[in-house]
């Protein structure tokens, strides 16, 4: 009788066991679970940057991600897509190497959220840069120098945080995207009754600059303090008015920098650094796939750029040759978006449009084309989209630049040393 109520209890204890490895925290003790803990950056006493995660040093191979497919516009909620495409997207990204994805700003819905960066993470091992572009799209545009939009805007960036800090898959917040754009009026411009006194478009722009950074590291401490376990990015359209905004935020941890220099960066970890002085991640930069010249989609051209892209992002991180003042990237994009030349026009939206929306001299292979337009909105994925569906998702077509980062990421020349270098907690 005895041994039998103990045959019983191994019994339980085994099916206990078994239950801990057929779920999450069996693979985990496994080690095939991804490990969620503290991100935080440090910088070494060469002066080189790493980021770490759970205290392991990590490089950002991301990619921006708003899987919107043909015939659906930006106003799509996708993250209620009852067919689940990050699910397909998430394998694939798994299989390249994708470590990150960039979410420009949060879905509506909070659960729908959640669950699809809950899924990217531990599915498939990828974490999560969440964004808040801080009006600058908008209509009417945002107005910074209004203290009442500005309250109203870190409200609502802070209830993201709040919202979300507690998820494991969440690796840092992302504030605003190209908003210096908006300095000298290129795009969302905006004033107030004494910036329009300034008569110098100079001296206007340098005074809407100090505005705005210091409204950016106002958020920037106040998300610290409610998340402390998650360091603060700010997003700037190339290194523009970066020397305005070194001494007023303090709080900033990571330069988020959107950089489309071509087939290099040239000079633009000297410039960063010179201006700023903190880490960069490229959370945005690419090439296009269609060539204006040729009229005809240049996919041996995209991966030439972006393998190029890479090779420097890869070796000015910690620890390589280069600068070490970079943390990694996302590229834009990961999928084809096939509304973005026409919005205005929904019927458009259901064909990929050839025609170039904006002119870069630096992207040379079709700059030659009339009119020198030639970057091609509807064409940045390393994914490709069909109007043929398989499972209920618009069918997904790797690219040659796809099949090149898997290869160039597989190599292991990429990390960073085995054993993290220990220097000055930067957050």
């Amino acid at each position: 009788m005895t041994k039998k109520k103990g045959n019983k209890k191994y019994l339980w204890i085994l099916a206990i066991i078994l239950l801990l490895f057929f779920t999450a925290g069996g693979w985990f003790l496994c080690g095939r679970a991804p490990k969620s803990g503290r991100t935080h950056v440090e910088k070494l006493p060469n002066g080189h940057f790493q980021l770490l995660v759970a205290g392991q040093p990590y490089i950002v191979k991301g990619a921006c991600y708003q899987p919107i497919p043909p015939g659906q516009d930006y106003n799509y909620n996708w993250w209620g897509d009852p067919m689940k495409p990050w699910l397909v997207d998430g394998q694939l990204m798994k299989s390249a190497g994708i470590n990150t994805v960039r979410f420009y700003q949060p879905g509506e819905n909070p659960q729908e959220v959640k669950q699809v960066v809950s899924d990217l993470f531990q599915k498939f091992g990828v974490r999560t840069i969440m964004g808040n572009n801080l009006g600058i799209y908008d209509v009417p545009p945002p107005d910074y120098a209004d203290e009442g939009y500005r309250q109203q805007m870190k409200e609502e960036v802070l209830k993201i945080v709040k919202e979300y800090k507690d998820e494991p898959g969440i690796l840092l917040w992302l504030l605003g995207n190209e908003n210096d754009y908006s300095f000298d009026d290129l795009m969302s411009p905006w004033g107030s009754e004494e910036l329009d006194k300034i008569e110098d478009p100079k001296e206007r722009a340098n005074a809407k600059a100090k505005i705005y950074y210091s409204f950016v590291n106002d958020i920037a401490k106040e998300i610290k303090r409610i998340d402390p376990n998650h360091p603060v990015a700010m997003g700037n359209g190339e290194v523009f008015y970066l020397e305005i905004a070194r001494p007023l935020t303090p709080d900033v941890d990571i330069l988020g920098l959107i950089s489309y220099r071509g087939i290099s960066f040239g000079n633009t970890w000297e410039q960063a650094d010179k201006k700023l002085g903190k880490p960069i991640i490229l959370t945005e930069f690419g090439c296009d796939r269609y060539n204006a010249l040729t009229r005809k989609e240049d996919a041996d051209m995209q991966s030439k750029f972006l393998m190029s892209q890479w090779k420097e992002i890869l070796r000015n991180t910690c620890g390589k040759s280069g600068k070490g003042s970079v943390l990694g990237g996302c590229i834009f994009e990961w999928s084809d978006e096939w509304w973005k030349h026409d919005a205005a026009n929904p019927a458009s939206w259901y064909v990929q449009d050839e025609t170039a929306g904006w002119t870069n001299g630096a992207y040379y292979f079709d700059i030659e084309v009339e009119g020198h337009m030639n970057m091609n909105e509807e064409w940045y994925g390393i994914v490709g989209m069909s109007l043929e569906k398989e499972n209920g998702v618009n069918k997904r077509i790797p690219t040659k630049a796809y099949y090149s980062l898997k290869e160039l990421w597989s190599k292991g020349f990429e990390d960073v040393p085995v054993a993290p270098l220990r220097g000055k907690k930067v957050n």
